[in-house]
């Protein structure tokens, strides 16, 4: 299977969430779910919050062609976004992450619900799916260990036009999704 047999930016929608392809003119509308320091202070990259900065990360996700606006299905607003990356054809197998949400929707399904829709999604086309998580980010490790993925290693990486920092790597397969959600 190549990337062009894949759709990467499906529309993803529950009771929770709507998830539908980034597009260049969203700029606003997710900057100012994402202005908030505290939504970054985890993150290894902590000014996220600053636009210019963010400006970078909405580049990289406008480019990835796998990034989604992420709304709230009740009220339509804008809380958030994540991304399809790093594709590879050899392995079957795509990243999953650039994942954020405003504080007031943290805890409360909207992440459970956008990551459930995006892996049934992508486990049509792939067995694997990796999460590249920040070593000081403990929320987001401890959120993707409650959907069953593993840490299989670490690893330095860059961001989209950032310095290279330490990862933890998490897996997830397809049978194991499948097992677990039977």
């Amino acid at each position: 299977m190549t990337a062009a047999d894949i759709n990467f930016q499906p529309i993803i929608q529950n009771e929770w969430i709507i998830a539908r392809p980034l597009e260049p003119d969203d700029f606003e509308d997710l900057y100012a779910a994402a202005s908030d320091p505290l939504v970054w202070e985890q993150h290894p990259n902590k000014n996220r919050y600053q636009r210019e900065v963010f400006e970078n990360y909405f580049k990289g996700a406008i480019e990835s062609g796998g990034a989604f606006l992420v709304k709230d299905a009740s009220t339509n607003e804008v809380i958030g976004s994540s991304r399809y990356s790093d594709y590879n054809a050899a392995a079957n197998s795509v990243a999953m992450g650039y994942t954020f949400f405003k504080r007031s929707h943290w805890g409360r399904g909207h992440n459970h619900a956008l990551k459930t829709g995006m892996l049934n999604h992508i486990f049509q086309f792939v067995d694997t799916v990796q999460f590249f998580i920040g070593a000081v980010n403990k929320r987001s490790q401890i959120s993707i260990e409650r959907f069953g993925a593993i840490k299989t290693g670490e690893e330095e990486m860059a961001y989209f036009g950032e310095a290279p920092i330490l990862n933890f790597v998490y897996t997830i397969t397809k049978v194991h999704w499948l097992n677990l959600n039977k």
